[in-house]
């Protein structure tokens, strides 16, 4: 059984031996919600490549613990450092509407996206602007960090600010695999060649669809429309199965 991950920033620059306090929220839920216990292994990352392994050597409460309630102290046993995996993963999700915006940033971290942008779609139904977008953009990078800790991964996702369609434009031009997923496309993902190495970007469109306009901008820079399958997906889930579909022919996962 893997062991619960907690974040810690400053483990970045750990040693074994070493020991850290884990307060704040992290400390909470891992204290608290979670009951960690005196004796038990947890992993501390920061999210950017290192993961240490510790034993719990006080929480509070505990009897000749220094730290507070809702915070532990641990010692370093291990400490591991991966680079960033290749090719790594950009996800473009149009907003959707409701809560599946979140859903679909929690599926697309499981799965190992490494960027999740955001994208105001022409056809999308749901708009941010002004408070509305800073608190569900926050929300979302909330479901990618909850998911990264969930999914025990050592490089957390990035989610990025909204993008209009000229950003999509540019991430797609700069990118060694560019998908642009649409159901009536006539070309099929499962063709697209695979490199070990470099950026691939998948361009979800939303409910209402991807407009000709915006297709023929993907289009100027190399991007044409590719289909997943027969069946038409939810646009909260369709990025998760292509990101899985190509991430099974790299090394990432073999």
């Amino acid at each position: 059984m893997t062991l619960a991950m907690f974040v810690l920033p400053s483990v970045a620059e750990a040693s074994v031996g070493e020991v850290l306090t884990l307060d704040g929220e992290e400390g909470h839920h891992a204290a608290v919600v979670r009951r960690i216990a005196v004796g038990e292994e947890i992993s501390l990352t920061d999210g950017a490549g290192t993961v240490a392994r510790c034993r719990v050597a006080s929480t509070g409460g505990s009897t000749g613990g220094s730290t507070g309630r809702g915070s532990l102290t641990a010692e370093v046993r291990e400490v591991v450092r991966t680079p960033a995996e290749m090719p790594r993963v950009v996800v473009v999700q149009a907003i959707p509407k409701g809560d599946r915006g979140e859903l679909a940033v929690e599926m697309l971290t499981e799965v190992g996206a490494d960027v999740i942008v955001p994208w105001a779609a022409a056809r999308s139904i749901a708009r941010w602007k002004g408070e509305r977008a800073d608190k569900a953009l926050a929300k979302w990078r909330s479901a990618a960090r909850e998911a990264a800790k969930q999914a025990r991964r050592s490089w957390f996702p990035t989610v990025s600010d909204l993008a209009s369609t000229d950003d999509v434009v540019a991430l797609l031009a700069k990118a060694s695999v560019r998908v642009v997923l649409h159901e009536a496309a006539s070309g099929p993902l499962a063709d697209v060649p695979v490199p070990g190495r470099g950026e691939i970007v998948i361009v979800v469109g939303p409910e209402g669809g991807i407009t000709e306009e915006e297709l023929s901008a993907f289009s100027a820079v190399g991007a044409e429309p590719l289909r997943l399958g027969s069946s038409v997906l939810r646009s909260s889930t369709a990025g998760v199965a292509a990101a899985a579909a190509l991430l099974s022919r790299t090394p990432r996962w073999r």
